[in-house]
């Protein structure tokens, strides 16, 4: 087939001359017969002409634009408001100028219409599609807003995700919905719901967390806490774990970071409202658990670990006396005893699982793990809890086996993420709204993760002075002392007191509570079965009894 010769641009610029020609010929004719019939001057006919077409415009302007929306029964919008409303301040630029945690109200977030025809609130909408925790065309609810100011504090975003969309897809996007706030992901605290899935309770701080200490808590303020308190939350309110029954606590994070100071607050808090319970005490550190010497059943300051053991044999031969106590209860068909709670603390438990390299210390090592991960997994159903802390999290310093056994698990600053893991477990950043530990501010001391019952928490410990702590240890040390029955356990005890001496020999405490035995053997048989306690020996090797040993037998119980 032939194709058709295309037309020259010299033929186009003519035809457009040719039409542009005619145009004025017409307007200028139109124009002429105007004048002649209405006889007016040329500038008249011109201005008249003009002035009747811009009405006749503006008459199609209106039709076009009002007949429409009187028809769907809306209210009238026309494309110069249409275009003011495209110049205003976008959501996005809203939330980037507002100050961090300011709470945003109508002005900044208009509620627009989406498409099921209820109002969407557009800033958390515009935020979580930005971040991808929602889609781009889902819309959160402004009816299922509620945006609370928290004084000197922050703002709080109480929503439901649209249907379809969790809390998780919230919780896994939390570092991008600080970028968009203009914060960290330190200043977002998240809640969610056991109710519906939907719910997000969503806090941005106004400052970095912690930036001011919060004041330690009074008695009334941890006797009242559902729970034993480890420290302040974000907004200052009492955190902690619900109970330390059936549970242990792993705490690890970098040296100087404050891990003793929150031992010592735990170990205080407990005090004053866990109610009576033993305390052993491997004080790794030397000094750091002194405070708390004269209430221990047994105080050790060493990182021997010949130590731990020792002290492990003698826990182990409680748990398996409560486990034969529960064997004949169920045997019996009675209720189960109620023991007496018995809290473990080592402070920097890494130094006692290594070894000097010879092959006696590689034994004894292999042996302290072994009695440590069966101490932590039996002594669950038997009342024994166990808090280890350690300054080295790194995957050698606490044995795989038993860090897999604590239910608890804190961590304070740390450099890496594979340190975080050692002290929070492999799976950690897997959870719901983990929070990086590596991103806490090592200026602030005590400041960490607690990681219990599936949920993180960001928490400082208590830093309380050392006179609240004297003050907590003499009154519960007198209480305790007052509640040893009157027995031959406590008139050793009163003896020695009474002659300020912590060590008597068995020859001269036997005759004293009426043994009047002279033979050596069967003299020291006598006593040791009337009191009690294994006898001691002092620096000569001479047999007697320590005070410190007869008030723990006198404060310890089954």
């Amino acid at each position: 087939m032939g194709r058709k010769k295309q037309q020259g641009p010299g033929e186009d610029t003519y035809g457009q001359m040719a039409g542009a020609i005619g145009g004025l010929a017409i307007a200028f004719g139109f124009l002429a017969t105007i004048k002649d019939k209405l006889s007016l001057s040329w500038p008249a006919t011109v201005l008249l002409t003009a002035g009747g077409l811009v009405a006749i415009g503006y008459l199609a302007w209106r039709i076009r634009w009002g007949v429409p929306r009187l028809w769907a029964c809306q209210p009238e919008t026309s494309p110069a408001v249409q275009q003011t409303a495209l110049q205003q301040e976008s959501p996005v630029e809203a939330v980037q100028a507002q100050a961090p945690g300011e709470p945003v109200d109508q002005a900044q977030a208009p509620a627009v219409a989406s498409p099921s025809g209820d109002e969407s609130h557009s800033q958390l909408t515009m935020v979580l599609s930005r971040v991808g925790a929602i889609g781009r065309g889902e819309h959160v609810r402004a009816g299922d807003v509620v945006i609370e100011t928290l004084p000197g504090i922050g703002t709080v975003y109480d929503f439901l995700v649209p249907e379809g969309r969790t809390h998780d897809d919230v919780a896994k996007r939390l570092g991008p919905i600080a970028s968009m706030f203009g914060v960290t992901r330190l200043h977002l605290k998240l809640e969610t719901s056991r109710k519906t899935e939907r719910r997000v309770r969503l806090l941005v701080l106004n400052e970095p967390p912690f930036s001011r200490p919060f004041p330690a808590p009074t008695r009334q303020e941890i006797q009242t806490f559902a729970g034993v308190p480890l420290g302040h939350e974000v907004t200052g309110r009492l955190a902690g774990v619900p109970t330390f029954d059936k549970a242990s606590l792993l705490v690890g994070g970098m040296t100087q970071m404050g891990k003793t100071t929150l031992v010592n607050g735990l170990i205080t808090c407990l005090l004053i409202a866990y109610g009576d319970f033993d305390l052993y005490l491997l004080d790794g550190k030397l000094c750091g658990l002194t405070r708390f010497e004269k209430l221990a059943v047994r105080y050790e300051a060493s990182d021997d670990p010949a130590v731990l053991e020792s002290m492990l044999n003698e826990l182990l031969v409680r748990v398996d006396d409560r486990y034969t106590q529960l064997q004949e209860a169920i045997r019996n068909r009675q209720r189960a005893p109620v023991f007496k709670p018995v809290f473990f603390i080592i402070d920097e438990a890494a130094d006692f699982y290594t070894d000097n390299g010879t092959k006696e210390s590689k034994e004894q090592v292999r042996r302290v793990e072994d009695k440590s991960r069966s101490l932590v997994a039996k002594s669950l159903e038997s009342g024994i809890s166990t808090v280890m802390l350690t300054q080295r999290p790194a995957r050698d310093a606490i044995p795989v086996k038993v860090r897999d056994q604590f239910l608890y698990r804190m961590c304070l600053y740390v450099a890496s993420e594979g340190s975080a893991k050692v002290a929070l477990g492999d799976s950690y950043f897997d959870t719901v709204a983990p929070i990086h530990p590596a991103l806490l501010d090592p200026d602030v001391k005590g400041q960490g993760v607690l990681f219990a019952n599936g949920s993180s928490t960001l928490l400082r410990g208590f830093n309380f002075s050392d006179e609240f702590i004297w003050g907590v240890v003499d009154e519960v040390h007198a209480r305790r002392e007052a509640a040893i029955p009157d027995s031959p356990l406590k008139q050793a005890i009163d003896l020695l007191r009474k002659n300020d001496a912590e060590f008597m020999l068995t020859s001269d405490l036997a005759p004293a509570l009426g043994i009047t035995d002279t033979r050596p053997g069967e003299r020291g048989k006598q006593l040791s079965k009337l009191l009690g306690v294994a006898p001691g020996k002092d620096d000569k090797g001479a047999r007697g009894y320590w005070l410190t040993d007869l008030t723990a037998a006198a404060m310890s119980g089954t």
